[in-house]
């Protein structure tokens, strides 16, 4: 007797008994389909006996060895380099950089580990690509390009060449002829994602998937596609900006929100090992509403600008802009300063910007974004020798953060003798040739802010907004400390 029939969804790839007009799951019409049983070519079928169950005792587990790829930003976010048998997701804008990064890595792979590379082009024609190669100063006589977006024929190339490391771009242009869905469609990419991650367990072989994103920035696809791969990189920058950064969100070999730091030129991304450099790239003169913050994402710790403009709202609805953070944070934020320090700013616009189109993901830009609105608000400048940072609480308190002794180093290395940082954060002894200023609360903090301002004169239109060049205004007008 044979096999019942079986179908499936053309747009969200979802298996049904039984056929019908509409899908259950994604709610598309017409999109019900039978489907026939796949030859078993991937490898993967059922077992005829039970696979067997160990203690984790008899396991013998060793380190995943790693391959450098030749670029120490991209080895870095990637936790200390290439490990055998990985499946790397990367995904970025279109026009960013993510084909320029990888045949870099899959050139400098080739030249530092000896062993033999791959690039699948399901996009671009094999002239495009080569003089791309041409333009970044690659080894046209290393690198080998196959132009294939079928799965099938990409799978028979692999298993004929046998190549250490695979970049395939993109993972939605390639297709599998087993479903009858167009490529790009749900169930294309996560079929054509799982039989390519079985074949690197498999074979052993590194494989770079390029992934293309949504007008909201994250991953386009299934999301059980992130949960396939080991590695999952995000490639981000802003459009008039040439800094890259590429940031570790999910990594099953090392550390997540890891940055690496890029530039785009002409012959394509350079290194960046000294990111804080660039991003204090500041004028030598002192402005209100500027302040430098430690900040620190995965393992490294850098130097940022954080600024702030606050100005009176000349119409009904108050605007709050955030760039490179987080809005409902700032929001939050400006809550505990009216309610614990009797600062309001409810009649005020603020915008906040961090410089360079750094993103900051992390709490302890609280403490930094404050001390920014507050030298905007009062017209008054802080030293430029100055850094900032610590998380504040709905209470008022200045809770600590990760890692405050190497983020001193860090400022301390650069220059900076000054900080203001969590009390719990506060090493026994201070650095050398910097003063601290540990704040346990709110009130602590605005004493410090106090004690630290400089007076760069009277800013246009303060004195006619009731601003005070001291800690708090005792103005009652409107911008004032106190309401």
């Amino acid at each position: 007797m044979g096999s019942s029939p079986q179908y499936q969804c053309r747009e969200c790839g979802s298996s049904l008994a039984k056929w019908a007009g509409k899908c259950p799951d994604c709610d598309a019409w017409n999109s019900i389909h039978e489907i026939q049983p796949r030859p078993d070519w991937t490898g993967r079928g059922r077992r005829e006996q039970a696979p067997e169950v160990l203690r984790l005792d008899q396991v013998q587990a060793s380190g995943a060895p790693r391959v450098a790829l030749g670029m120490a930003e991209l080895d870095r976010v990637l936790g200390g380099g290439l490990v055998r048998g990985s499946v790397i997701l990367i995904g970025g804008a279109p026009g960013i950089g993510k084909s320029t990064l990888l045949m870099q890595a899959l050139a400098g792979f080739q030249h530092v580990a000896g062993q033999a590379g791959l690039y699948v082009s399901a996009e671009e024609s094999a002239e495009q690509i080569t003089l791309r190669a041409e333009r970044l100063g690659l080894p046209l006589d290393t690198l080998r390009l196959l132009g294939e977006s079928c799965l099938e024929g990409i799978l028979s190339a692999l298993e004929q060449e046998r190549p250490a490391v695979v970049v395939i771009d993109s993972i939605q242009t390639v297709y599998t002829g087993q479903l009858d869905s167009a490529p790009g469609a749900v169930a294309q990419v996560r079929e054509c994602a799982a039989c390519l991650t079985h074949y690197a367990k498999q074979r052993g072989a590194s494989i770079f998937l390029v992934g293309h994103v949504t007008k909201e920035g994250t991953l386009a696809g299934p999301r059980v596609l992130e949960h396939m791969v080991d590695t999952v990189l995000y490639f981000e920058g802003e459009g008039d900006s040439r800094f890259r950064m590429v940031r570790t969100v999910k990594n099953r070999f090392g550390a997540v929100n890891e940055l690496g730091f890029f530039a785009m030129s002409d012959q394509g991304l350079r290194e960046v090992s000294n990111p804080s450099a660039i991003f204090l790239a500041r004028g030598r003169q002192t402005v209100p509403g500027s302040v430098v913050m430690v900040a620190r994402e995965g393992t490294r710790p850098f130097l940022v600008e954080v600024q702030a403009l606050v100005d009176r709202c000349q119409h009904s609805a108050v605007r709050r802009v955030v760039l490179g953070g987080d809005a409902n944070r700032l929001a939050m934020l400006l809550a505990v300063l009216h309610r614990h320090a009797d600062v309001a700013t409810a009649d005020q616009e603020i915008y906040v910007n961090v410089v360079a189109g750094v993103r900051i993901t992390e709490t302890a830009i609280d403490l930094a974004m404050l001390f920014a609105i507050l030298s905007s608000l009062r017209a008054v400048a802080l030293p430029r020798e100055l850094v900032v940072f610590g998380e504040v609480g709905l209470s008022g308190e200045v809770r600590p953060v990760q890692n405050g002794p190497e983020r001193l180093h860090e400022a301390g290395r650069h220059g900076f003798t000054q900080a203001v940082l969590p009390a719990a954060n506060a090493p026994r002894q201070a650095p050398e040739g910097m003063v601290l200023h540990p704040v346990r609360t709110l009130d602590e903090a605005m004493q410090a802010f106090d004690s630290l301002f400089l007076d760069p004169g009277p800013r246009p239109g303060a004195a006619a907004a009731g601003l005070s060049r001291v800690g708090r205004s005792t103005a009652t007008g409107p911008g004032s400390g106190r309401a």
